[in-house]
C-alpha cells in the first residue's frame, strides 16, 4: 500500500485548504454534538472544525499512520485522532455532521458506501464531502501512459488509481437514499511558484501510488521524463506555472 509523506502533501496547505472550507461552509448545522472528520490527513483543517463548534465532540479518522501521527503532533486537545479504514470505520453514536475531504476518490467503488454513511447520520445529520474531478487532465494522463510504457509497465500493473464521480450523479445518489442535496462543482486556477511545481503538487497526492511501486533507479528515470512532460503540458509564466484543478462538492442535509 501506498503511504504518505504529511510535508510534501502540506507543501500547498494553502491551495489544498481553500476547497475543505468552501466545502463546510454550505453546512446548516448550527449546533452539531458529534463532528467526524473522515480522512483528516494531517489534522489541520480538523482542528478548524472544534472551532466552528466549540461544543461538539470532534474525531478524525484516517487510515494513514504516518498522517495520525502527524495530526497528534500538534494535536488539538478538543480533537480526538483515530487510525481506521474508513470502510470499516463505525461511529459509537450517530454522527451530526460527517466530512471527509478529497477521500473518497481512494476508495474503489466508494457509492456504494454513500447508504452507509447515511445511515450513519443523526436525524438531521449533514454529510459534506468533495472528491477530485481533473482525473482526465495532462496531469493525471501523462501519469497513466507513462506508468503504461514496457520500462515501467511491470512494476505499475497493480496500482489502483483514485476515481471520481460528477455532482449530478452523487446529487442522484443522495436524494434516492432520502437526503436534501446540495451539488456543484469549481475549477480552481492555482498559480504554484518554484521548480516543478505540478510534479510537487502530485507527487504529494494521485501520483504517490506510481512512484511507490517502482524501484529507485526506475523512479529516477520516471520522474525525470514526467517532469519534463509537465513542464510542456503546464508551461511556467512570469507570474508563476498555472493548475486548473476542477473539484466535485455535495453537501447532503439527512431528512428526519
Amino acid at each position: 500500500m501506498a503511504t504518505w509523506d504529511p510535508a510534501t502533501y502540506l507543501q500547498f496547505s494553502g491551495e489544498r485548504s481553500r476547497p475543505f472550507f468552501d466545502l463546510t461552509s454550505r453546512i446548516g448545522a448550527t449546533d452539531p454534538n458529534y463532528v467526524v472528520d473522515l480522512g483528516c490527513g494531517p489534522g489541520t483543517l480538523t482542528a478548524t472544525l472544534a472551532d466552528r463548534w466549540p461544543a461538539a465532540r470532534i474525531e478524525g479518522i484516517d487510515s494513514s499512520p504516518e498522517m495520525i501521527d502527524e495530526a497528534n503532533t500538534h494535536s488539538d486537545s478538543r480533537v480526538d485522532f483515530q487510525l481506521a479504514d474508513l470502510v470499516t470505520w463505525r461511529p459509537d453514536a450517530p454522527v451530526d455532521v460527517l466530512v471527509s475531504n478529497a477521500t473518497l476518490q481512494w476508495v474503489p467503488g466508494h457509492r456504494n458506501l454513500l447508504s452507509q454513511l447515511v445511515e450513519m447520520l443523526s436525524p438531521n445529520g449533514w454529510l459534506a464531502f468533495q472528491v477530485p474531478g481533473n482525473f482526465t487532465e495532462p496531469s493525471h494522463r501523462l501519469l497513466r501512459e507513462l506508468a503504461t510504457d514496457a520500462r515501467y509497465a511491470e512494476a505499475t500493473r497493480d496500482v489502483e488509481y483514485p476515481a471520481a464521480f460528477d455532482a449530478e450523479t452523487y446529487l442522484a445518489d443522495l436524494a434516492t437514499l432520502g437526503c436534501e442535496v446540495d451539488a456543484w462543482d469549481t475549477t480552481y486556477l492555482h498559480v504554484l511558484t518554484g521548480p516543478d511545481p505540478v510534479f510537487q503538487w502530485i507527487s504529494g497526492t494521485g501520483a504517490r501510488p506510481v512512484l511507490q511501486a517502482l524501484s529507485d533507479v526506475q523512479r529516477e528515470q520516471f520522474v525525470a521524463e514526467y517532469k519534463v512532460k509537465l513542464e510542456q503540458a503546464y508551461p511556467a509564466q512570469g507570474f508563476g506555472t498555472v493548475l486548473p484543478f476542477r473539484r466535485v462538492f455535495v453537501v447532503a442535509h439527512k431528512r428526519s
